[in-house]
């Protein structure tokens, strides 16, 4: 991805950039591609109807990492205390559905992935807090 090379280049942050920040919004759109397969793989399972929750979560998680990621990336003005909230959600997002896609982990290899990422989206959306004021 781009992320750090396009925001280096935008005229408010004058080069500098939040690390932290930067690796949240990759996260966020490494989760949602994640979490957005993994719902279609749970969908094509023959117990589908025992993973409805993890595909709700998985959509879920999906929707909010994409647009944390997005308010992440823009550095236009300001809107501190929505993006502190999306980030925030998205974490608590991350969790839940990567604790629900934990459970079924051993049984299907797609959840195992999407719980591994969510776990790190998670993280990451939390240190970036740090750079978020």
């Amino acid at each position: 991805m781009h992320v750090r090379e396009m925001i280096s280049t935008h005229p408010h942050v004058q080069g500098g950039t939040a690390d932290n920040l930067l690796k949240c919004i990759e996260e966020c759109y490494a989760c949602a591609q994640t979490c957005t397969s993994c719902a279609d793989a749970c969908l094509g399972e023959d117990m589908v109807n025992e993973l409805t929750h993890c595909i709700r979560l998985n959509l879920d998680c999906a929707d909010i990492c994409t647009a944390a990621g997005a308010m992440a990336s823009r550095r236009t003005g300001s809107n501190i205390e929505v993006l502190r909230a999306a980030i925030q959600a998205c974490a608590e997002a991350c969790r839940a559905c990567g604790d629900e896609c934990a459970k079924h982990a051993q049984m299907h290899e797609h959840c195992r992935i999407c719980a591994e990422a969510c776990r790190s989206c998670e993280l990451a959306c939390r240190e970036a807090l740090s750079d978020v004021h």
